[in-house]
């Protein structure tokens, strides 16, 4: 399931991560820190919606 920041557009793979915030491949959204933020724009995960 991949997530969508509804501010602009980057996408969350869980299969790539974000390996530039710490963020390892593999890691489930719901398992990223409460305080990862979106390395595009800055917002937080509360941003994010799943992508059908």
């Amino acid at each position: 399931m991949k997530y969508r920041c509804i501010t602009c557009d980057y996408i969350y793979d869980p299969q790539v991560g974000d390996p530039d915030s710490g963020i390892d491949p593999g890691t489930a959204f719901e398992d990223i820190p409460d305080d990862w933020e979106c390395p595009v724009c800055g917002v937080g995960k509360e941003d994010f919606e799943k992508e059908e």
